[in-house]
C-alpha cells in the first residue's frame, strides 16, 4: 500500500532554533566572523577573508580581536568531508595565485575517462562520453584532504577553527543574524548534563556564514526566521562511498548509469557510479541515487555491492582491499531551489548550505569555493566602505555576484535537467540532451519538481545478494570502516515520528540507512499496519537522508560521528 513520508512528520520545528543572546559574559565569544561549517565554502571564505584582511588593517580592526572564527562539527576538519571528487581547480587557483596545480593536495589531473551503460549485472555498452561527464583537465582528490589542507592556510592567515563544535541554535536579535549559539557537550540520553559537561557558548558576530552543507539546521533555522523560500523544494540524492586499495593501477575516471537502478518510471531511481583514481594503487568508488525513490525496499549501501560484482567493476577491484566507507547526501535541485535570498541582515549561504550542486556534471566542491571566496569578497567590499555589515542590505553583492556570475551561470543552463528524471530514466534520458545542446533555452519554462517527502513510497522487491566479506559487506562492517566515535549514551540527534508508522514508510528508512540505524520492533505492528521505530543513533554516519524522508536529522554533539581521513 502507497504511504506519503510527509504525512507523518517528525516532532521538529525549525523556529526552535532561533533564540536571542542570553548567556553570561564568561560564555561569550565575540567575533568578527563565525563560519558555521569546516568544509570547502566555509574555509575557502576563512582563507580569502585572512588574505584581504592582511592587506587592509583598517577593516581588520573592524572586526575585533578574534576576526574570523570557523566553526566545525567533526573531530577534526575533514572528518565528515565526503564527495567524489573530482574537481575543477579554478577556484583554487584563483584564491592562490602564486601554487601551481602540483603544489594543491591532489592525485592529478585526468587524461582518460569512460562512460559505461550496465544493461544487465553483467553486459555493458561503452558509450561516447556526453558533455556533462568531460573531466580532461580537472583533478581527482580527497575532499577530507583538501579541507585540513584549506584549514592550514586559514589559521596561518589568524583564523581561528574549532573543532567538535556542534552549532545548534542561530543567534537573532533586533531582525538581524547575531550568532549562534553551540550545544551542552556531556548530555545522557535523557538531555541531562553528566560530571564535567561542557556548557553551550555563544558566538557573537556581526557576520554568520552559512556553510553547513546540505540540511543545515541553522539554514532551516534561518530560512524560516526571515521567510526564505526558492521557486520549488531543494530534493537530495544519497551518495554511498567506498575507498580501496588495489593492485593494478586504474588509468581513467570511469562513470556508470543503467544497472543496478531500474530505468522504468514508477520506480523513480535516477542515478549512476563513479571510479576514480586516487594516485597509483587506490580507488575511489561510489554510487548516487536520488532521494525521490519509490521502492521502500531500495538500499543504495546494497546497490552500492552489487554494483562491485559487475566484471566492469570486479576487474578493478581484483586482489583489492576496502580501506574505507561513508554516506552523505547531495543537494539536487539545482538553480530553481536556490533560496530567493542569498544574504541576510548579518548572515550569508555558502555551497550545499544554497544548493551549489551541478548535478548533471556530477560537481559541487569548486562552486563551494568559489562561493566562499564570493562571500568573502562581500563582506570585505562592505568593510572598506565603511558600511555597517549587519544591516538590511549590506551583504546584497553576494547575491549578484553569484546570480551573475560562474554559479548563477552554470546552473542556469541545466535548470530544467534534474526534473525530467522524476519521470524515469528513459523519458527523462530523451530529454536531456536537447537541453544539453540548447544550453538551456529550449522552451520548458521553470519545470516543477516535487519534495523527495511527498512522493508515495511502496515496496517494489529489491533483491541483494549476500555480502562476501571480500567484494560486498554488511553495513555495520561499513560503519566501523567510517570510524564512527558516537557515543552510545548520548542524547538521540534524529526525529521522526511517534509513537507509529506505517509498515511501508519503517521500511524505507530501514533499507535507506545506509549506517542501520533503524529497525522495526518485534510484535509492534497493529492491525492497521502501523509499528514501532527502534533507533540507534549512535551507529548514524550524519549522512542526513531521513530528513528527505520523512524525519528530521539534526546535529548531535561536537566531535562525534565518522572520522573520514582520505574520503
Amino acid at each position: 500500500m502507497p504511504t506519503f513520508p510527509n504525512e507523518f512528520p517528525p516532532p521538529y520545528d525549525p523556529a526552535n532554533a532561533v533564540d536571542q543572546p542570553a548567556a553570561p559574559e564568561d560564555l561569550k565569544i565575540p567575533a568578527g566572523v563565525c563560519i558555521v561549517g569546516g568544509g570547502a565554502a566555509g574555509l575557502a571564505c576563512a582563507v580569502k577573508l585572512g588574505q584581504l584582511l592582511a592587506d587592509d588593517l583598517e577593516s581588520l580592526e573592524k572586526l575585533g580581536e578574534v576576526p574570523i572564527v570557523v566553526i566545525e562539527k567533526g573531530k577534526a576538519v575533514g572528518s565528515h568531508s565526503l564527495s567524489g571528487a573530482m574537481v575543477n581547480l579554478q577556484p583554487l587557483r584563483d584564491l592562490f595565485p602564486d601554487l601551481k596545480d602540483e603544489d594543491f593536495p591532489t592525485y592529478g589531473a585526468v587524461d582518460k575517462e569512460s562512460v559505461h551503460f550496465l544493461t544487465s549485472q553483467k553486459r555493458h555498452i561503452k558509450l561516447p562520453t556526453p558533455p556533462e561527464f568531460k573531466n580532461h583537465g580537472n583533478h581527482a582528490l580527497s575532499l577530507a584532504t583538501l579541507n585540513k589542507w584549506l584549514a592550514e592556510q586559514a589559521e596561518a592567515l589568524g583564523a581561528y577553527v574549532l573543532p567538535e563544535t556542534d552549532a545548534q541554535q542561530l543567534l537573532v536579535e533586533d531582525g538581524r543574524v547575531v550568532g549562534i549559539r553551540t550545544g551542552i557537550k556531556g548530555l545522557d540520553k535523557e538531555g541531562v548534563e553528566k560530571p564535567g559537561a561542557a556548557p553551550a557558548t555563544e558566538v557573537l558576530a556581526q557576520v554568520t556564514v552559512l556553510a553547513e552543507g546540505a540540511q543545515g539546521k541553522l539554514r532551516e533555522a534561518a530560512m524560516t526566521a526571515f521567510d526564505v523560500s526558492s521557486p520549488y523544494p531543494q530534493i537530495y540524492a544519497l551518495g554511498v562511498k567506498e575507498l580501496w586499495k588495489v593492485e593494478k593501477p586504474l588509468d581513467r575516471i570511469i562513470h556508470t548509469l543503467g544497472w543496478p537502478l531500474r530505468g522504468a518510471g514508477r520506480y523513480r531511481e535516477f542515478g549512476g557510479s563513479w571510479i576514480y583514481p586516487m594516485g597509483p594503487d587506490q580507488v575511489s568508488i561510489g554510487l548516487v541515487v536520488g532521494l525521490d525513490w519509490a521502492d521502500s525496499s531500495l538500499s543504495v549501501h546494497d546497490l552500492l555491492q552489487e554494483l562491485k560484482l559487475h566484471p566492469l567493476v570486479r576487474n578493478i577491484l581484483e586482489g583489492g582491499e576496502r580501506l574505507e566507507w561513508g554516506a552523505k547526501i547531495i543537494p539536487e535541485g539545482g538553480y530553481y531551489a536556490m533560496p530567493d535570498q542569498l544574504s541576510l541582515p548579518g548572515a550569508l549561504f555558502v555551497g550545499d548550505s544554497a544548493g551549489f550542486v551541478n548535478v548533471p556534471r556530477l560537481k559541487g566542491v569548486h562552486y563551494a569555493i568559489r562561493s566562499g571566496i564570493l562571500a568573502a569578497q562581500a563582506i570585505h567590499a562592505a568593510l572598506r566602505a565603511g558600511h555597517d555589515i549587519t544591516a538590511h542590505g549590506a551583504l546584497a553583492a553576494y547575491d549578484s555576484s553569484v546570480r551573475n556570475g560562474e554559479i548563477g551561470k552554470d546552473l542556469y543552463e541545466v535548470r530544467n535537467m534534474r526534473q525530467q528524471f522524476q519521470k524515469g530514466l528513459v523519458l527523462g534520458g530523451s530529454i536531456v540532451p536537447l537541453i544539453t545542446a540548447s544550453k538551456g533555452k529550449i522552451p520548458l519554462g521553470a519545470t516543477a519538481f516535487t519534495d523527495d517527502a511527498k512522493h508515495e513510497v511502496e515496496h517494489l522487491n529489491s533483491r541483494y545478494t549476500a555480502p562476501d566479506g571480500t567484494y560486498t559487506f554488511d553495513k555495520l562492517s561499513s560503519v566501523f570502516l567510517s570510524g564512527n566515535k558516537t557515543r552510545d549514551d548520548q542524547p538521540n540527534h534524529l526525529r521522526i515520528h511517534e509513537p507509529r508508522v506505517p509498515r511501508e514508510l519503517a521500511e524505507t528508512w530501514i533499507n535507506m540507512c545506509p549506517a542501520q540505524v533503524y529497525e522495526i520492533v518485534e510484535g509492534s505492528e497493529s492491525r492497521d499496519g502501523m509499528v514501532r521505530i527502534h533507533m540507534d543513533p549512535s551507529n548514524c554516519v550524519q549522512c542526513g537522508a531521513i530528513t528527505a524522508k520523512g524525519g528530521r536529522f539534526t546535529p548531535p554533539e561536537g566531535g562525534s560521528g565518522p572520522e573520514y581521513q582520505k574520503m
